[in-house]
């Protein structure tokens, strides 16, 4: 029949409306389960988190990674010790350095990340903040006059530093600035910090080099500052618009670099004693395995210090962190801080003997290992006399206070 629709049509018409749907509904039904960690792999490899960053500020698909719906818990939250060991020296830490740590995030992270912040690492802040355009009582998060998005990041940034200043400058001696996919080890942040001067103006992070003569640290690793450093930001930098760029413009990590620089805070080393990096913009898995990051990426010629991959990446004492969806925050709490392998301890001491009698054979470690080990043993020692002392500190400050 003329001009009418003919019994063929119609079929193609069916067989295309229902092909459409069906791929709009794999479509919608595979983008709302983004939310978890993917799997990248390729015809070689196999990766656990496929993002790298294309520049040192960009987040791409991290944006869309969500956790669980609640937050995890373990029963034996309130005993983070591992079998044999004791937390007196990082109580004793917590009471004498207080830490300030404050979380970058938005209204529609406060549920997908924040709260997993809040479950894991962020608990053993002195003081956690979450900062945020919108107020969130259970959070909480505080609402700054900025608005959200990536361009407003530095603006954020700066009235974060002022409510901070403003509200919790007595509060803590040092201010820590994270994202919502930062991780960071506060027990390892106190122990580094413990050797600086907080009446000092101080910053220390991941050190890039570029633009800044002294270097800046990287926003995604986070930094943290001294609570002399924070007053020179809040009433010499930002007032100042030839100190500090008024605008809500630039990059945040690199503008706070150049605002710090110009009050005379000093860009700090935070490497350890064999020059391993503490501050990690990266999640573990592409520092410890070569050739995930590749030759060409930008990060290599960021780092201020010569980089490694591979195991010499990252200190043992590592303090953070970035680009961590939610459910490899729970990961990374159940290997820090649960895990326990039966029958190891963590020795004090080392048989020499043994291990000089052991250098004849083929597989034996390198003279420069060896050296190495005895250093870190070396360090345990120290370590262990320090918590021995602030132990004693404490028992006489209880005896003052009786008297």
């Amino acid at each position: 029949m003329a001009g009418g629709i003919t019994k063929g049509g119609l079929v193609t018409f069916s067989v295309g409306l229902i092909f459409g749907f069906a791929f709009t509904y794999m479509f919608a039904f595979s983008s709302s389960r983004d939310g978890f960690v993917k799997i990248a792999q390729t015809p070689e490899k196999v990766y656990l988190t496929g993002f790298i960053p294309e520049d040192p500020h960009s987040h791409g698909e991290m944006d869309n990674y969500k956790g669980p719906e609640k937050s995890v818990k373990w029963m034996d939250d309130h005993s983070h010790s591992h079998m044999g060991e004791s937390n007196i020296a990082a109580d004793e830490l917590a009471k004498k350095i207080r830490v300030l740590c404050w979380v970058m995030t938005n209204p529609s992270n406060i549920q997908s990340k924040a709260k997993h912040v809040k479950a894991t690492w962020g608990k053993r802040c002195t003081v956690l903040l979450f900062m945020s355009s919108e107020v969130d009582k259970d959070l909480p998060a505080v609402k700054l006059p900025v608005s959200e998005g990536r361009d407003n990041l530095w603006a954020k940034t700066k009235e974060a530093f002022k409510h901070v200043h403003k509200y919790y400058l007595d509060q803590a001696d040092w201010f820590v600035k994270a994202d919502d996919d930062s991780y960071f080890i506060v027990e390892n942040l106190r122990y580094f910090l413990k050797d600086h001067d907080p009446s000092k103006p101080l910053y220390f992070g991941r050190r890039f080099k570029p633009y800044v003569s002294q270097g800046y640290m990287s926003g995604g690793a986070g930094y943290v500052l001294s609570k002399q450093a924070l007053v020179n930001l809040v009433t010499q930098a930002i007032p100042d618009a030839s100190k500090c760029r008024s605008d809500h413009g630039g990059a945040e990590d690199l503008e706070m670099g150049k605002c710090l620089a110009n009050v005379g805070v000093a860009a700090g080393d935070s490497r350890d004693e064999l020059g391993r990096e503490r501050f990690n913009p990266f999640i573990p898995e592409h520092h410890l395995i070569p050739g995930i990051l590749p030759a060409n990426m930008w990060y290599w010629q960021y780092n201020y210090y010569p980089t490694k991959n591979g195991p010499d990446c990252c200190s043992d004492y590592a303090i953070s962190f970035h680009y961590v969806p939610p459910n490899m925050m729970y990961v990374l709490e159940y290997f820090i801080y649960h895990l326990k392998p039966y029958g190891l301890r963590i020795q004090q001491s080392c048989n020499k003997e043994k291990m000089s009698s052991s250098s004849s054979n083929v597989h034996s470690p390198s003279n420069e290992t060896l050296k190495n080990t005895e250093k870190l043993i070396e360090n345990n020692k120290i370590e262990e006399k320090e918590s021995a002392k602030l132990i004693e500190n404490n028992e006489i400050e209880e005896k003052e206070s009786a008297s």
